[in-house]
């Protein structure tokens, strides 16, 4: 290749060169008109660029919750140990030698029947002596009205103490201990037997602070015991105290009694069982989240959102269910109505919905 060659070839790689340098320095212009029409779109859509923090007036931020209704079925499961119906611990309320003992253990007992006697002796003289006293001031005409009236007060103290010999039962039910001998010296206040009545057992269970609320007394009761493979043994609930504790794990419980009127011979006192405390039916229940609930001196309040976007403010009767839900029990409240969720209020925010004004959003649980 001579010289002139050479010299050709050189114009043509820098004419090429400087042809696509034009080409990139074009692209990169469009490039930059692109973006710049992007940017003057976005400022003046949004007030603001892209790279620009959102500035959100809280104060303007509605939240909502609707309420909903759910249909539900419940039980409460309970464990313990059954009980006798009722327990007597029979004692003397006299001192003195054991003259009798009428009962034996597991001999079966009737209400008021005599149990255990103690000497009496000297308790039947005074009644015996005072009552000569009275008849004497009587037959003599010399005792004042008071006087008659202060012997026989006195009658009436020796005669109770007369009665304090014996024991009785108070209940139907059978002897299941005898703790003294005839012959023997009794102390006034010593055990003398014990008796139960086993036709029906009892049994206090604990339930919690939440479940509590849907408990009600004659609610039924079905247990089992390990005494008793195969068997529902049937219960009812008999009594709910009017006042709470905290348990061990530092949760408010209270200890309902129940009661089971028709055991299982197997099924015996001191004996451990497991069941449920059965709610009788399907309960439907309106359910909204603990923060559209506004409490002011004892008056529940919520706001509800009209479907014009005004909002009006309705009393309501509410029961606490626990994990930041309220059951609405009383109030002019509907299923799928929109609530206001308080905004001072942190709770509940699982079950709500953001939305700035002009926005459309859905409300979600």
């Amino acid at each position: 290749m001579n010289i002139e060659d050479k010299v050709r070839n050189e114009k043509e790689r820098k004419k090429r060169a400087k042809k696509v340098r034009r080409i990139i320095i074009t692209i990169i212009l469009l490039a930059l008109v692109c973006v710049a029409i992007y940017l003057y779109n976005f400022y003046m859509k949004n007030n603001r660029l892209p790279w620009q923090e959102v500035k959100v007036d809280r104060s303007q931020m509605v939240r909502t919750t609707v309420v909903r209704e759910e249909t539900y079925t419940t039980s409460i499961d309970i464990s313990g140990y059954v009980e006798a119906y009722e327990s007597q611990t029979v004692q003397m309320r006299a001192t003195g030698a054991v003259t009798g003992i009428l009962a034996k253990e597991g001999e079966y007992v009737q209400k008021g029947q005599l149990l255990a006697t103690v000497d009496d002796t000297d308790q039947q003289y005074d009644v015996a002596n005072i009552q000569m006293q009275i008849q004497a001031a009587k037959l003599g005409g010399t005792a004042s009205k008071k006087d008659i009236e202060l012997l026989e007060m006195k009658l009436k103290s020796a005669e109770k103490k007369l009665d304090n010999t014996k024991a009785y039962a108070n209940f139907d039910g059978i002897v299941i201990s005898v703790s003294i001998e005839e012959g023997s010296y009794y102390e006034a206040g010593s055990t003398v037997m014990k008796i139960i009545d086993n036709s029906r057992l009892k049994a206090t269970v604990e339930i919690d602070e939440i479940d509590i609320q849907i408990v009600e007394v004659g609610m039924p009761v079905k247990i089992t015991s390990d005494s008793s493979p195969g068997i529902s043994i049937e219960g009812y609930v008999s009594y709910i105290p009017m006042i709470g504790r905290y348990s061990n794990q530092g949760i408010g419980v209270m200890d309902v009694e129940i009661v089971i009127d028709n055991p299982p011979q197997s099924l015996k006192p001191g004996f451990s069982f497991e069941g449920t405390i059965d709610i009788e039916s399907e309960q439907a229940m309106l359910i909204v989240s603990q923060s559209a609930v506004t409490t002011t001196r004892g008056r529940n309040t919520v706001t509800r959102q009209k479907a014009d976007g005004s909002t009006e403010t309705l009393d309501v009767q509410v029961k606490y269910l626990g994990e930041g839900l309220y059951q609405i029990i009383g109030g002019d409240v509907k299923k799928g109505d929109t609530l206001i969720i308080n905004s001072s209020s942190s709770a509940g925010f699982g079950n709500m919905t953001s939305v700035m004004p002009g926005m459309n959003s859905g409300p979600r649980f």
